[in-house]
């Protein structure tokens, strides 16, 4: 009924007991039945059990000694941000995880994610996240297994379900084996005995005696012996394939592109609001559209010391995030952009402005909404100021406080241009894509036939700026050429897991390619729309396949 309210109710105090006692009882008064749940919420009151969500769980016991402990969220790998490297969590310690709490009387895992997806449309959850949700899930985001990480996963739990009878029937008991080993065994009054025989140490293996025997543990790692004798799995010990996915061309051509280009100089005459200063964006938006322009004016005196060989004026603006394109008298000037742990930040260019009136349009761009956090619907999104133009005559010029219109989405958003019954509604232009290249603002359109087969397909926009993409008026996602920073070194299962570790993909687009499901295709003519906000070469869009080998 409440999912990692804990923190925050701990923020809010009294009142976030409150509320969080109500949910629970609100919740039980239904009567449906079925138990009910509070993850990370220490002090869910009876019958609601607590439950924990974490990469580790062995260390959680529910509040009280009556109900079962639950793992409801062990995480597979970690979400992506534009910007970002991938993230890549071994199955080794994975399994290790699971079977550490398994050995401590642990009644039920839940994993998150089991199956990779895709946020399509403008679904991704907090500001950032990539339109890729992969999470390096055991089924990948494509729906293919993961191996080894499926495989390994599979064993662990048959392991497991053969220990079945002496795990329900009995409370561990745990005995050292060494200074980081240990054996939690499992024995039943029916004669059923299961054994947990653990290597904690990171970087050494073990060699310990249980019951007699000599048994091998590898570092970070479990033994689960059902019957007390016989190894049938070892969390740090392969036996799985390896498997290499690889995104191979289809060769299907794109056809008959056309393009349409916004009129960053309509947003005065079409603008809803006009007000003095500066909007959070929203509060304007409300999240119909990512984009929401901020245009005012500014008058420049022909006297101006930079229009005749002095230095020219700089802008700088302080947004909240989290993409901003600044644009002076209908042209791109640049662009900047925060990041998902520092959203804020200040675009500053020397901006090209002649005698007269000089239109100045920000266009500020949501990357997905804020979703975590304590008191999260208060934190600002857009431009907040100040706005300010240095280096004129009288020093410096604060365009906050001025008059503003506002204008939210884009003119092909409006008119619905990706959808196939709207696209006839503007003039396309056959122009060579080219001359294109580098036009921000610009809706392309092409056609293609979908390719033979069953692989998974998906979109290649390595190519592109930032934007968004439709095929057949469904939304594929936000798309981004952002380089993954990181830090991308060598990866040991072994040793406690944190995002920060075993990460990949420094340097490259941390996402390059985009899920496009079969069941949107038809087998000609699918309608391909994509909208770049910066500049692209939409010539080398592809689909291409994803092709799985195992070795």
């Amino acid at each position: 009924i409440e999912n990692e309210y804990g923190l925050d109710s701990k923020n809010f105090g009294a009142a976030g007991h409150s509320y969080m006692s109500w949910a629970a009882k609100m919740a039980v008064g239904l009567d449906t039945g079925v138990p009910w749940v509070m993850c990370k919420e220490d002090d869910a009151p009876d019958p609601v059990i607590n439950t924990c969500n974490g990469f580790y769980c062995d260390y959680f016991s529910p509040n009280k000694p009556y109900k079962p402990t639950i793992w409801t969220e062990a995480w597979t790998g970690w979400f992506e941000e534009f910007g970002g490297p991938i993230h890549h969590r071994p199955v080794e310690d994975l399994a290790f995880a699971v079977a550490r709490f398994i050995q401590k009387g642990g009644s039920f895992v839940n994993y998150y994610m089991y199956h990779g997806g895709t946020n399509f449309g403008r679904t991704a959850g907090g500001p950032f996240i990539t339109t890729s949700y992969d999470y390096d899930a055991p089924i990948d985001e494509y729906g293919l297994p993961r191996q080894p990480k499926y495989d390994h996963l599979k064993e662990l739990h048959m392991a497991i379900k053969l220990s079945e009878h002496a795990l329900v029937d009995a409370d561990p008991t745990v005995t050292a084996l060494g200074n980081y080993e240990q054996a939690h065994v499992f024995s039943s009054k029916s004669g059923h005995c299961a054994a947990f025989l653990s290597n904690y140490h990171w970087d050494a293996s073990a060699r310990v005696t249980f019951n007699k025997m000599h048994y091998d543990l590898p570092p970070w790692s479990i033994s689960i012996l059902p019957d007390c004798k016989t190894v049938a799995f070892n969390t740090g010990t392969m036996r799985s394939k390896t498997s290499w996915p690889q995104m191979l061309p289809t060769n299907v051509r794109m056809l008959s592109w056309e393009t349409f280009n916004e009129d960053v100089s309509s947003n005065d005459v079409d603008a809803r609001i006009t007000v003095v200063g500066l909007l959070e964006q929203l509060n304007v938006t409300r999240d119909a559209s990512d984009y929401l322009w901020y245009t005012t004016s500014v008058l420049i005196s022909p006297t101006e010391s930079f229009l005749h060989g002095g230095q020219g004026p700089v802008l700088s603006v302080d947004s909240a995030g989290h993409v901003l394109h600044v644009f002076i008298n209908g042209q791109l000037s640049g662009s900047a952009f925060g990041t998902q742990e520092n959203r804020k930040f200040t675009f500053t260019k020397a901006v090209n402005l002649h005698a007269g009136v000089n239109s100045i349009s920000l266009l500020s761009v949501a990357v997905g909404l804020p979703n975590a956090g304590h008191r999260f619907e208060t934190w600002s999104t857009g431009v907040l100021g100040p706005v300010v133009l240095h280096g004129l005559n009288h020093g410096t010029r604060d365009l906050s406080w001025q008059k503003w219109s506002y204008k939210v989405g884009m003119k092909g958003e409006a008119m619905d241009l990706y959808s196939p019954s709207k696209i006839s509604s503007v003039d396309w232009i056959k122009a060579s894509l080219a001359a294109n290249r580098q036009q921000p603002l610009t809706w392309y359109k092409a056609y293609f036939d979908t390719p033979n087969g069953n692989e998974p397909l998906a979109l290649d926009l390595s190519s592109m700026g930032k934007g968004q993409a439709w095929i057949n008026g469904q939304s594929i996602g936000r798309y981004w050429t952002a380089y993954a920073k990181g830090q991308c070194d060598a990866c040991s299962y072994a040793g406690t897991f944190r995002q920060a570790k075993c990460q990949q993909g420094c340097g490259k687009p941390t996402q390059r390619w985009y899920h496009v499901p079969r069941s949107w295709l038809k087998p000609t003519q699918n309608l391909l729309i994509v909208f770049e906000e910066i500049g692209g070469d939409a010539s080398k869009i592809s689909l291409v396949k994803r092709s799985v080998t195992y070795a």
